[in-house]
C-alpha cells in the first residue's frame, strides 16, 4: 500500500478509536439515571434511520437470515447499551472506557468455554494483570468494592463478549450482508428501548424537552460520529489494511478514554489509579496479542497479511466490528 494511502486509513480508524474513547464523556454530559432508556431510544432511532435509508437506496433486500440473526444480535446489543449506559450515570468517564475494554480479554474466554479450546497459560496471565488493574483503578487507592457504575460496566462487558462470541458463530455460514446485520441490530435496539422509554424514566418527549443546543450537539456527535461515521470507516477501511491493523489501531479506544476522562473530565485519580490504568492497558493488549497468535497457529484465523476484503466479500462480518459507544 501507498505511504500516503496507508496514513489515511491509518488516520481516520484513529479517529474513530478517538470517536469511540469520547463516547463516555459524551454520555455522561447527556444522561442522568432517569433518562437513560429515553436517550438510548432517541439515539437508536435517529442511528437506525440513516442506516435504514442507506439500505433502502441500495435496493438490495435483507435477507430472512439476516433479519432472524440481527434481531437477536440486536437484543444482546441492546443489554450492552443499558448496562453501560446506567454504568456511565454512576461512575467517572475515565472509569467506564477503561472497564469495558475488558470485553477483550473476557470474548476469548468465553469462546474457550464455548469451543473447549484451551487458552494458553500466559493469556490467563495477561487477563489477571487487567483484572487486577480494575481492582485498582475502581478503589483508586483504597481498598473498597467497585461501586454501581462500575459493576454495571462490567456488566456490560461480558454482555458485549457474549455479543462478540456469538456473531461469528450466527453469521459463519451463511454470507450476510454487514450493512444489513448493523441496521437490523439497530432498528432492534431501536424498538426495545422505545417501548422501555413508556414504562421506565423519562418519555422520548420529556427527554427532547431538557435538550439545550449544547446537548442537541453532543447527542448528534454521539450518533452520526460515533456510530454512524465510525461504521462506515471500518468498511471503507475492510479492503484497504490488513485485520489485525484495523484491530490494532481501534483498539486504542481505551487509551482515547483515559486520556480524554482525565484531561476534559478532570477525573481525579491518585497514584494507585493511574496504575490501575496502566495494568488494564497492559493487560488487554498482552491478552489481545496472546489470543490472536494463539489462533493463528491453531489454524483458526487468516494469516494476518490477508486482505479483508476476501473476507467481507464472503460474508464474514467478524472482520468488520460493530460500532462501539
Amino acid at each position: 500500500m501507498h505511504l500516503v494511502s496507508r496514513f489515511r486509513v491509518d488516520l481516520l480508524l484513529f479517529m474513530v478509536a478517538a470517536a469511540w474513547g469520547s463516547t463516555y464523556l459524551v454520555a455522561k454530559e447527556l444522561v442522568t439515571p432517569s433518562s437513560v432508556v429515553a436517550l438510548l431510544a432517541l439515539r437508536m432511532l435517529l442511528a437506525a434511520t440513516i442506516m435504514g435509508a442507506i439500505v433502502a437506496a441500495r435496493r438490495r433486500p435483507v435477507t430472512a437470515a439476516e433479519l432472524q440473526v440481527g434481531v437477536f444480535l440486536g437484543g444482546l446489543l441492546a443489554g450492552v447499551f443499558v448496562f453501560e449506559t446506567f454504568g456511565i450515570a454512576h461512575t467517572s468517564a475515565t472509569n467506564a472506557g477503561l472497564i469495558i475494554s475488558l470485553t477483550i480479554v473476557f470474548t476469548p474466554i468465553l469462546d474457550s468455554f464455548v469451543s473447549g479450546r484451551r487458552l494458553p497459560v500466559t493469556f490467563l496471565v495477561a487477563a489477571t494483570i487487567a483484572v487486577v488493574g480494575v481492582a485498582l483503578l475502581a478503589g483508586n487507592g483504597a481498598l473498597r468494592p467497585p461501586n454501581l457504575g462500575d459493576l454495571l460496566i462490567l456488566g456490560a462487558a461480558v454482555v458485549r463478549a457474549v455479543h462478540v462470541t456469538w456473531m461469528p458463530k450466527l453469521t459463519a455460514d451463511r454470507p450476510m450482508d454487514t450493512l444489513h446485520l448493523t441496521t437490523v441490530q439497530l432498528a432492534t435496539c431501536a424498538a426495545l428501548f422505545s417501548a422501555g422509554s413508556v414504562v421506565h424514566g423519562d418519555s422520548i418527549p420529556q427527554y427532547v424537552a431538557q435538550l439545550d443546543f449544547g446537548r442537541v450537539t453532543l447527542f448528534l456527535y454521539l450518533v452520526l460520529v460515533c456510530t454512524v461515521f465510525a461504521f462506515f470507516v471500518q468498511i471503507w477501511a475492510v479492503g484497504r489494511t490488513s485485520p489485525s491493523r484495523v484491530s490494532l489501531l481501534l483498539g486504542s479506544e481505551p487509551i482515547w478514554a483515559a486520556v480524554i476522562g482525565i484531561t476534559v473530565a478532570n477525573d481525579s485519580l491518585t497514584p494507585a489509579g493511574y496504575c490501575g490504568i496502566g495494568l488494564i492497558l497492559a493487560g488487554t493488549a498482552w491478552g489481545r496479542s496472546v489470543e490472536r497468535n494463539h489462533r493463528l497457529l491453531a489454524g483458526s484465523l487468516p494469516a494476518p497479511s490477508r486482505s479483508d476484503k476476501d473476507a467481507h466479500a464472503r460474508g464474514r462480518t467478524e472482520a468488520v466490528p460493530f460500532v462501539e459507544g
